[in-house]
């Protein structure tokens, strides 16, 4: 987590005129991201979210802010980014050639924690993701851009270290070998699911409370086409999660799932799949970006998603199957 871009005052009084945001009456940086550089800016208009973009081209960054607009106008509680004096919903960074800023009205609210997560809250949750997809569904299939962790891509991840020796990925090494062999024998009834747009990474830390209610999801940047019981499993293995599989709480998120998009009977065959690709999905890039990188991050444990896939492979996928 970090900042890996520096704006001072002069740099973001010029983000603000780009933005007519008014002057800058005061900001500070915001060290909570992995990949974008955060900012808090007051000014004389209000508050607001500034994101440097890192490592992005330009077509990538008009993609999620096309994309967070139409959602927005589609009923998901999320922010819709600004648009710029020049009619473009960002903005070139002065003196960084080929860094682009995108502005948000701010959102208040916090991030819960796994043991903050209640049956009320995770039915919340459940319909909001519902929304985010019957929005999604909405749009263009042309915008249903293939994801970057797709199953060829994590195959080519898991191949970085397989073969090694260290003795603290022999058993992750033996189980997502496994786990990726069924994902992909059960292709075809992953493929039935029903396909739309998918956020991809919609966990605690990706979405604001203010009052007991969602005051905002974030950070579409993983959004892809893909199966809405993916997107639905990513949640389950978050949420749903404080040590072991708590089915309560999966009960509660697909049935605020349901209450606004019911699943069809080819999405009911696959989430179980899902839930298990998922868990494996985050284990392998834990291992790759956080482990194998030596990056000092204790959240981002690929142990503690190696825990999900083996708690799948047991009893608690039946049990999460009945309340389906």
């Amino acid at each position: 987590m970090g900042v890996f871009t520096q704006l001072g005052s002069a740099e973001l009084a010029e983000v603000a005129a780009a933005f007519e945001l008014g002057s800058v009456v005061r900001h500070h940086t915001i060290a909570a991201g992995t990949i974008n550089s955060n900012f808090s800016v007051e000014t004389e208009r209000g508050r607001f979210f500034v994101r440097v973009n890192e490592g992005k081209a330009e077509v990538d960054v008009a993609w999620e802010a096309r994309l967070v607009a139409a959602l927005a106008e589609g009923g998901v509680v999320t922010p819709p980014p600004i648009v710029a004096r020049d009619g473009r919903p960002y903005t070139p960074l002065a003196n960084e050639r080929g860094k682009w800023v995108s502005v948000f009205s701010w959102r208040g609210g916090s991030h819960l924690a796994p043991d903050e997560v209640t049956p009320e809250s995770a039915e919340k949750l459940g319909a909001a993701l519902a929304q985010l997809h019957v929005a999604g569904l909405e749009q263009p299939t042309s915008w249903r851009r293939g994801s970057i962790y797709d199953h060829d891509h994590l195959v080519a991840r898991y191949a970085r270290f397989s073969n090694g020796v260290d003795p603290a990925l022999a058993k992750a090494v033996e189980i997502i070998g496994d786990e990726l062999a069924a994902a992909a024998e059960a292709a075809p009834m992953r493929r039935r699911a029903t396909q739309g747009l998918i956020h991809g990474d919609l966990f605690r830390d990706n979405v604001l409370w203010d009052g007991g209610e969602i005051s905002a999801i974030l950070d579409f940047e993983q959004a892809s086409g893909g199966s809405l019981a993916y997107d639905l499993a990513v949640c389950i293995n978050d949420w749903c999660w404080t040590g072991a599989p708590e089915i309560d709480l999966a009960r509660a998120l697909l049935a605020g799932y349901q209450r606004v998009r019911p699943l069809t009977d080819a999405d009911r065959v696959a989430l179980p799949i899902e839930v298990r690709a998922a868990a494996t999905r985050f284990t392998i890039t834990r291992i790759t970006d956080v482990y194998l990188a030596r990056v000092p991050n204790p959240e981002k444990d690929f142990r503690a998603f190696l825990a999900r896939v083996e708690a799948w492979r047991g009893p608690a996928l039946g049990q999460l199957s009945s309340v389906l």
